[in-house]
C-alpha cells in the first residue's frame, strides 16, 4: 500500500500505487489518459474536464500512468519508451492549464489486472469523480475491455461522463504515434502543430569533446532528461533557454558527427550553438526548443568545408526566429 501527495502551487500531485490507501478528496471531473506529448488531442479533453468542472463549482483533475503501459504488457524483450514529455515536463504541462489535480499512478501488472469494473470502483468512485472526461478511443481495465461505452454501466450511476471525439489536422488523427513518426522524419512543422507549442528537450549542459570550439564554433553538449525522444539526425533552428536569460537564438545538431567519426555512438549527440554569445553553461539546466530542421547530417571531407556549411546554417536559420 503506498500513497504520496506531493503539492506545486496551484497544482496538487497524488501519487497512487495499486493498492492505494483510503483518500478523502473533494468532488472532482477527471480527464483520463496517457496523455504523452499533451498535444492538441489532449488538449481538448482537458480543455472539456476544466470547462465541466468550472460549470459544476468543482475541481478539475488529470489522471495519467507511469511507466508507459506497452513496457509492462508487452511479453517479448524489454521495451523501453522514449516518452514525447518525460514525466517531469508533463507535471510543468499539466500546471501551466490550470489544473487543480494531477492523479499520477503506477502502472505495474497488478494495477493492469484490474477489471474494469474494479479500476472504475477504485480509481473514480472512490476517489470522489463526480464526472468523466475521455476520448473516444479511451479504454481501461484488464486488456482494455472497458471502453467510453461501457463506463455509464461500470459507473454504478455514481458519475456522469463526457466523450472527446478524434482532433484532426485534415483526414489524419492528431497522435502521439503520428509525432513521433514526425520527428523520425524531421518533420518539425507538422511535430510543432500537432503538440501546438515548439517541441522541446530539457536537460543538462555537460563536458563534450570540445572540438566545436577549436573551429570557431563553440557548443554546449546536452545530456537529455532519460528517455526523451530525440529528433531525426540533422541541423536544427533553436532556441535555448537558461535560467535567468532571455531566450538565445540557436543552432543545434542532433546526430554522430561522422566528419570526426567513422563509427556512430551509441546514442545521437545533442550540441547546440548559440549565436553570439561565449557564456558558461556547464552543469547547468536547459532547454533546447526546435524551431525547423535546416537540413540532414552530413559528412565532410575537410574541416573548412565543416565551417562554411555552419555558417550557411546560421544565415539559414535566421529565418526561424
Amino acid at each position: 500500500m503506498s500513497i504520496e501527495i506531493n503539492e506545486v502551487a496551484p497544482l496538487e500531485i497524488i501519487r497512487l500505487k495499486h493498492p492505494h490507501a483510503p483518500l478523502t478528496l473533494p468532488d472532482t471531473v477527471v480527464a483520463l489518459g496517457f496523455f504523452d506529448g499533451v498535444h492538441r488531442g489532449h488538449q481538448k479533453v482537458i480543455d472539456v474536464a476544466k470547462s465541466e468542472a468550472k460549470k459544476r463549482n468543482i475541481k478539475s483533475a488529470v489522471m495519467t500512468f507511469f511507466p508507459h503501459p506497452k513496457e509492462v504488457l508487452r511479453k517479448e524483450e524489454q521495451h523501453t519508451i522514449q516518452y514525447l514529455s518525460p514525466l517531469p515536463e508533463k507535471i510543468e504541462l499539466m500546471e501551466e492549464m490550470g489544473i487543480d489535480y494531477l492523479f499520477i499512478v503506477t502502472f505495474d501488472r497488478f494495477f493492469a489486472d484490474l477489471s474494469p469494473q474494479q479500476f472504475v470502483d477504485q480509481y473514480l468512485i472512490d476517489l470522489n469523480v463526480k464526472h468523466v472526461v475521455a476520448g473516444f478511443d479511451y479504454s481501461y481495465g484488464r486488456l482494455g475491455k472497458g471502453t467510453m461505452e461501457t463506463l455509464p454501466f461500470h459507473s454504478r450511476s455514481q458519475f456522469s461522463h463526457s466523450v472527446v471525439d478524434q482532433v484532426s489536422h485534415g483526414d489524419e488523427k492528431i497522435s502521439s504515434t503520428e509525432i513521433r513518426q514526425a520527428l523520425n522524419e524531421g518533420n518539425m512543422s507538422k511535430v510543432n502543430d500537432y503538440l501546438g507549442r515548439p517541441f522541446n528537450i530539457s536537460g543538462k549542459v555537460v563536458h563534450g569533446e570540445k572540438r566545436g570550439r577549436t573551429i570557431g564554433f563553440p557548443t554546449a553538449n546536452i545530456d537529455p532528461v532519460e528517455r526523451t525522444v530525440v529528433p531525426a539526425k540533422g541541423v536544427y533552428a533553436c532556441m535555448l533557454i537558461s535560467q535567468g536569460r532571455a531566450n538565445l537564438p540557436s543552432v543545434c545538431n542532433v546526430g554522430y558527427k561522422p566528419t570526426f567519426h567513422d563509427k556512430s555512438p551509441l546514442k545521437p549527440t545533442i550540441e547546440v550553438h548559440v549565436l553570439n554569445f561565449n557564456e558558461n553553461l556547464y552543469d547547468e539546466h536547459v532547454q533546447v526548443v526546435f524551431l525547423g530542421r535546416i537540413r540532414g547530417e552530413e559528412k565532410f571531407d575537410s574541416i573548412e568545408g565543416l565551417k562554411k556549411q555552419i555558417s550557411a546554417d546560421i544565415e539559414k536559420a535566421q529565418q526561424f526566429y
